[in-house]
Parts: structure tokens; C-alpha cells; sequence
């Protein structure tokens, strides 16, 4: 289900001469979020100007309440301290909101680098509840041509070693379907609160 694809070439130009009317180029403003969990904080920039449609579906859950008590329930280990980790609400009737319009990183020009948060999802329109964090730089999970990759709504701003540590936490052998298999968290790691800050 993911394929990894890493490839990059960059030309580098003399840069132009500083001018007095120079200003620097605006700072997104991210949305905070923090998620406290069993393992530590990880704060969360939303970014509702570049990803509005993804980015307030996850602020519904945050402002709801719905991601209070849930886990942190997979860790995709693709390579040495390389993957994702997975959280939400596993389509549990009572947290889990309708699917939401897919908002493809060709549309928001987002991209699944280090610490990106992203929508979980089957195929376009069913992403609502589940959510994961990129660690390593993982951008064959972007759109590109007829695929319609993942949603890119944000990064993590603090907590990555958190985040890194839940990567490399003990999976069960057994648990979990299909790829899914051997991925599953044992135990979970709960989030005990998400609240914007």
C-alpha cells in the first residue's frame, strides 16, 4: 500500500543582491494542537489556509472531544527509525465523523515529509477519523498523476521524539488484517486529551 520513492535534484543560482525594499516572505500561521498522551506532548500545527477542508475536520474532532481516550494504535516500521504512526478513532460509531472531500497535496501543496500529519483512508471521500504522522521523509504517499495520494493538513511542531519513540514500540505479532498485520501497537499508546493551545 505505500511505496517508497525518494528522488530529488536541485540547481543551485547565485542569489539577487539584498535591496532595501526586501521583506521577508510571511510566516504560515499554523493552528496549535496538543495532543497529550501516555508516552508525552506532541504539539501539532494545523494548517487551515493551505489544507481548509482536512484542517477543520480535524478541529471538529479536537473541539468535540472525540480524540480524548483514543490510541495511538499502529506503527508502520518501514526502515531504521523510518515510517508512520497511526491514531484515531478506528471508525468507532460514536467519535467518528462523516467522510470528508479529499484534498489532494497537488491542490494544497502540502507534502509527506518529516513530521507531516495526514488523513487515513481507503480511497478518496472516506477519510474522517484516522490520522497519521510521517516520520522520515515519505513523499511517494503525495498525489501524482492518476493517484490521488494522501492529505497533507499539517506537522508536528514539537514531540517528534515522542512520535519516533511510538514508531519503534513493541507491535503484536497476530493482531491486525491483511498489510496490517504485525503493525498493530501492543499496547496502545493512549491521548489522553487533544485541545488547541
Amino acid at each position: 500500500m505505500i511505496a517508497l520513492l525518494l528522488a530529488a535534484v536541485a540547481q543551485v543560482a547565485p542569489a539577487p543582491a539584498p535591496t532595501a525594499l526586501a521583506t521577508p516572505a510571511p510566516q504560515v500561521q499554523l493552528t496549535r494542537v496538543q495532543l497529550t498522551t501516555d508516552a508525552g506532548p506532541i504539539v501539532i500545527g494545523v494548517d487551515t489556509k493551505a489544507a481548509p477542508v482536512t484542517a477543520a475536520n480535524f478541529l471538529k474532532y479536537v473541539d468535540q472531544k472525540r480524540l480524548d481516550g483514543i490510541a495511538f494504535y499502529r506503527a508502520v516500521k518501514v526502515g531504521d527509525g523510518y515510517g508512520l504512526v497511526q491514531f484515531g478513532t478506528r471508525n468507532e460509531p460514536k467519535r467518528t465523523l462523516p467522510g470528508i472531500r479529499h484534498e489532494p497535496t497537488t491542490q494544497t501543496g502540502l507534502s509527506h515529509t518529516d513530521g507531516a500529519i495526514s488523513m487515513a483512508m481507503a480511497t478518496p471521500g472516506t477519510a474522517a477519523g484516522d490520522f497519521f504522522v510521517v516520520v522520515g521523509d515519505i513523499t511517494s504517499m503525495d498525489a501524482k498523476g492518476t493517484d490521488p495520494g494522501f492529505a497533507v493538513f499539517g506537522r508536528v511542531l514539537e514531540g517528534m521524539d515522542v512520535i519516533r519513540r511510538i514508531l519503534v514500540a513493541p507491535t503484536s505479532p497476530t493482531a491486525g488484517e491483511g498489510v496490517m498485520k504485525g503493525q498493530m501497537l501492543d499496547p496502545t499508546i493512549r491521548i489522553v486529551s487533544a485541545r488547541r493551545l
